[in-house]
């Protein structure tokens, strides 16, 4: 494609150029794509000047910028009416392509919510993870299943609201069940209760939820006295209970009380590579919670540049915005996401940037723990590189090789006295383990228990697979690029084998055979040392070296992944060789029971009558079959 330099100087092909000096000069969104892929998505009030300042050679633009226009090689255009549609169209074209270069939120897990159907006549208090425009009150969200379902027991303790879903719109009466009996249900269901009495209690539970407890420890405390004047001791220690259950409950929620019922409070955390987002949640004036967000990729964007996109994507179908969002730095275009939000809320919301007083503490607050969120994951970050890639690059140092060992295959025999020898093979791929890459063996020119000759046979199978399916793999011309390929035509950059000199002896000796000369090492159990080929001394790593941690794991996986394949193999052998004992129970037979029970376990577990229904058993045969299972019976008729 013929590639010239504008007046800017910066080299676009013919297709861009054409498109740029043809843009609109309205508002709209911009899709830049790479070989018809999409890898950004961007909104402007004025297309012309903004898709152009990306082909400018200015010293403005970052390195993700820099690296992006370096890989655009076409680009569409999307027209809107206004600054707010282009905002929400950006938002639904970045989910449904998921750009490269966007600020992106992997995580789409929803928060659970409390939901009081106010519509109803009877209505119940229940989980839900979505927000819906259904006329009902949400509260929350809550953090995880743990903290909301603490909250729906207290409530079930103090508030006597149903807890089913039965339908009460027809006049079918119900006998009360046991939530009535133990005082945690009006049982509308049965008629105990009219609907004034009950919507009481649902708006108690309303004013609770809300932060407005006042009301509902006063009516509490007096139940509690007039029992205990009573002489009602036990109904007073019930109440005393309930008004325990609330007290810690609102103790949990008060770590801090502001004024305002409902914000969040955002604030960032940045190091150059990622962003983090850190949320407070307020509601009745407490903070209930916060949650963290990592934006993988955007470190080096402002905190306005940041929220003008985080705003969108997380206030989404399933998180409602509040009334009230603090951010740390107003984002760009707050005016048309304010909007935007104030759509999906169904009411106003009020995007603020508090430069003093107490909200300006609430937002200093986000972003010290956005700090401590980020250096926690990045020092959790390191300690996992610490432990894999790290490994690997000692490992690389202490055995002197000649190119990285990402791919690790680890081999490992079992056998029972010789008997149903086995053999695996697991895989660590750039230090962590590749489960749908292990692969089972059964040794089968190897009598007795020969460990050295099984190891051999097992790398010589391995490897000649892997030779024929190379050979195929360029005999139709396709690349043999070893980290594309999978199964046994990936070769491994290192090979370990549990043992010493002699069981690599052997092990070498298979691989130079098949024609590779693979790097292989042993790990001697005993001191873990490692052995090298035709080396009279061994290695003995640091115990806390990173690079020994990595080859233990990936020796006691083979041997955990071997013992577990005999185990399974025994124990099969075992329940058909004891079908195979049953006098007068040929093969047909077994076949038969098998196909008819599912196993020969369940067969071993059933009684004369049921064997008998099995095509071909007669009466005698399964008094047989039965009388063999349980010999200590006598009479198994």
């Amino acid at each position: 494609m013929k590639v010239f330099s504008d007046n800017m100087g910066m080299d676009m092909n013919d297709t861009l150029r054409t498109k740029i000096e043809k843009l609109p000069t309205c508002p709209g969104c911009y899709i830049m794509k790479e070989q018809g892929k999409v890898i950004y998505v961007g909104k402007a009030i004025n297309l012309k000047n903004r898709v152009s300042q990306y082909f400018r050679n200015s010293k403005d633009h970052t390195v993700k910028v820099r690296a992006m226009v370096a890989r655009i090689e076409d680009f569409d255009i999307v027209l809107c009416d206004t600054n707010l549609e282009a905002l929400i169209l950006e938002c639904n074209l970045i989910k449904k392509y998921r750009p490269q270069y966007n600020i992106l939120l992997k995580d789409d897990k929803h928060y659970p919510y409390l939901r009081i159907n106010v519509k109803e006549p009877y209505p119940r208090v229940e989980i839900v993870r979505r927000i819906g425009k259904d006329g009902a009150k949400y509260f929350g969200p809550y953090m995880g299943t743990t903290g909301v379902r603490e909250v729906m027991d207290t409530l079930r303790s103090i508030f006597p609201l149903r807890t089913c879903s039965m339908d009460l719109s027809r006049e079918t009466r119900r006998r009360p069940c046991l939530h009535y009996q133990v005082g945690e249900c009006l049982a509308p269901c049965a008629g105990l209760t009219d609907e004034a009495t009950y919507r009481a209690s649902v708006e108690e539970v309303i004013d609770f939820l809300n932060g407005r407890t006042e009301g509902v420890m006063k009516r509490l405390q007096e139940e509690m006295t007039t029992a205990a004047k009573q002489l009602r001791f036990e109904q007073a220690a019930a109440v005393r209970d309930r008004i325990r259950a609330a007290e810690q409950l609102m103790e949990k929620q008060k770590a801090i009380n502001v004024k305002g019922g409902e914000r969040d409070i955002l604030a960032v955390a940045t190091d150059e590579i990622d962003a983090m987002v850190e949320i407070l949640f307020i509601r009745g004036g407490q903070l209930i919670g916060a949650e963290n967000v990592t934006l993988e990729g955007a470190g080096d964007q402002s905190a306005s540049e940041i929220f003008s996109q985080f705003l969108m994507q997380y206030y989404d179908e399933g998180r409602i915005p509040p009334a009230e969002i603090l951010c740390v730095e107003m984002p760009d275009g707050a005016e048309d996401l304010a909007r935007a939000l104030s759509e999906r809320r169904g009411s106003s919301v009020n995007l603020h940037e508090p430069h003093r007083g107490e909200k300006h503490q609430l937002v200093e607050m986000a972003k010290k723990n956005a700090v401590d969120a980020l250096e926690k994951r990045n020092a959790s970050l390191n300690r996992q590189r610490e432990r894999t890639l790290g490994a690997c690059e000692e490992l690389q140092q202490v055995l002197g090789l000649s190119r990285l060992p990402r791919r690790i295959e680890g081999y490992d025999i079992s056998n029972t006295q010789g008997l149903l020898s086995v053999a695996s093979m697991v895989v660590a791929m750039d230090g962590e383990a590749v489960t749908r890459e292990y692969r089972k063996f059964r040794i089968k020119t190897v009598e007795g228990a020969n460990d050295f000759a099984s190891m051999n046979e097992v790398l010589t199978r391995r490897l000649t697979r892997a030779k024929e399916e190379r050979e195929k793999l360029e005999a139709e011309g396709k690349p043999l690029v070893n980290d594309e390929l999978t199964g046994f035509a990936h070769l491994p950059d290192l090979v370990l084998i549990d043992g010493g000199p002699q069981q690599l002896r052997f092990a070498r000796e298979a691989m130079r055979a098949v024609g590779y000369d693979i790097p292989i090492f042993g790990l001697a159990k005993r001191l873990e040392e490692i052995w090298l080929p035709d080396s009279e001394e061994s290695i003995l790593l640091d115990r806390k070296s990173p690079a020994l941690h990595l080859i233990q794991r990936v020796r006691d996986e083979a041997h955990r992944f071997c013992i577990t394949y005999h185990r399974e193999l025994r124990q099969k052998e075992g329940l058909r060789s004891s079908l195979e004992s049953i006098p007068g129970i040929g093969p047909q037979k077994r076949r038969q029971l098998l196909r008819t029970f599912g196993s020969v376990k369940k067969i071993s577990e059933l009684d004369v009558e049921t064997l008998k229904t099995c095509p071909g058993i007669g009466a005698g045969h399964a008094e047989t079959i039965y009388a063999y299972y349980h010999p200590e019976k006598e009479n198994v008729r």
